[in-house]
């Protein structure tokens, strides 16, 4: 029998409405990508990645350190995950004016690092605004993804070709075109930008709603137990 039924029902009633929230929150009502509907969870998701995306475009900062890289000619050796993504790095290098040889998965390169790393970001630059179809029409119908995933797999390995050779300043601006430029491009795409200025208000509702509802779980729980007869002890 419970000590204290007052606090018994009051934990009852917290705990049902949280539940109640927690059951609207994961039905698909809430506004989605294009004519979609979305659940709560998903909706606020997205929300945080548009304004993300709106802060994480680093393209033309690395855009201008590449140029100091710009008739520096680089002579590495990659090796790739597998043969098809090996053909794939050979079609991306080859259209930025690299000459390749390739056995296997092995790929051997030779070009101008500047400009090679300078059509990566042309190409991080063209997913990052959501026009992959570009790109996929530049490598005659390679999935845009895939592209920008070759790259990726440029830079990872050509790394420590470049550390070993000494060539750490080379090394770097590779490093960082694969991370600030490719990386964001691939995660971000199809995802539109936004200012988090444009919905303050929603944010602010969701951060306070957030610690709210944690501790309106947390205060139910509580009642429940002191209601049924428990207590904590110091």
């Amino acid at each position: 029998m419970a000590n204290n039924g007052k606090k018994l029902s009051m934990g009852l009633i917290l705990i049902a409405l949280f539940t109640g929230i927690l059951v609207v929150i994961f039905l698909p009502i809430f506004p989605g990508v294009g004519a979609q509907k979305a659940n709560g969870l998903d909706y606020l998701d997205n929300l945080y990645n548009t304004i993300s995306k709106g802060s994480a475009y680093y393209i033309p900062k690395v855009q201008k350190e590449a140029k100091a890289f710009e008739g520096k000619t680089i002579s590495i050796s990659l090796t790739l995950p597998n043969e098809t993504v090996a053909r794939q790095v050979i079609a991306v290098l080859g259209a930025a004016g690299a000459t390749t040889a390739a056995s296997g998965r092995e790929v051997k390169v030779s070009g101008d690092w500047g400009k090679i790393v300078d059509a990566a970001l042309a190409d991080s630059d063209l997913m990052y605004h959501n026009k992959g179809e570009e790109v996929k029409a530049k490598y005659q119908g390679m999935e845009e993804k895939a592209a920008l995933h070759a790259w990726w797999q440029v830079f990872k390995t050509a790394e420590k070709d470049l550390n070993r050779q000494k060539l750490f300043a080379e090394a770097k601006i590779g490093a960082t075109a694969q991370q600030k430029a490719v990386e964001c491009a691939y995660n971000y795409y199809g995802v539109n930008p936004q200012n988090i200025g444009d919905k303050w208000g929603l944010v602010s509702f969701s951060l306070v709603f957030y610690v709210v509802y944690t501790i309106w779980y947390g205060f139910g729980i509580m009642f429940l137990f002191e209601g049924a007869g428990f207590r904590l002890e110091h």
